[in-house]
């Protein structure tokens, strides 16, 4: 859910996490979920300054990040975004990387009056339920070249 709080680049003391351009915007998100598949090819097509990377959880990179932040790379409920080497996760990701990707996105900030808790809480929801609801996709199968550009594995 909610990644451990560490210092600012604190991966880069962590040598079992493998290095990444750490300059740019980086989403670990489920490589098996047709949520998260889906979600990553809108991310590419919506990323006109090509600011975001995305590698999945089970990658050895996602796994590395994953457990450097106290969160289980193999719990659909890890999601992890690495911006300006601060580690974030839950829905207060999801709203950040919304506000930051396009302007109408940006409504999603009206989420965080919502008490973290019941953010938590949706997340989860929405995360347990992933597979159920939307099915299994392979993230990294036949990429287009905007995704393809953009997945570190």
């Amino acid at each position: 859910m909610r990644p451990d709080k560490k210092s600012d680049y604190s991966f880069h003391d962590d040598t079992s996490v493998p290095t990444f351009d750490d300059a740019r915007i980086l989403l670990v998100m489920d490589g098996a979920c047709a949520l998260c598949s889906g979600a990553a090819r809108r991310i590419a097509a919506m990323d006109r300054e090509d600011q975001i990377r995305i590698t999945p959880a089970n990658s050895i990179l996602g796994r590395a990040l994953l457990v450097h932040y106290g969160l289980d790379p193999d719990d659909p409920e890890s999601w992890l975004m690495i911006r300006d080497g601060r580690a974030f996760g839950s829905l207060d990701a999801m709203i950040r990387l919304g506000g930051q990707l396009h302007p109408a996105l940006g409504v999603m900030k009206v989420m965080r009056i919502l008490p973290l808790p019941v953010q938590d809480w949706l997340y989860t929801r929405l995360a347990r339920n992933r597979y159920r609801l939307f099915g299994k996709a392979d993230l990294c199968a036949l990429p287009d070249a905007d995704l393809r550009h953009r997945l570190i594995e």
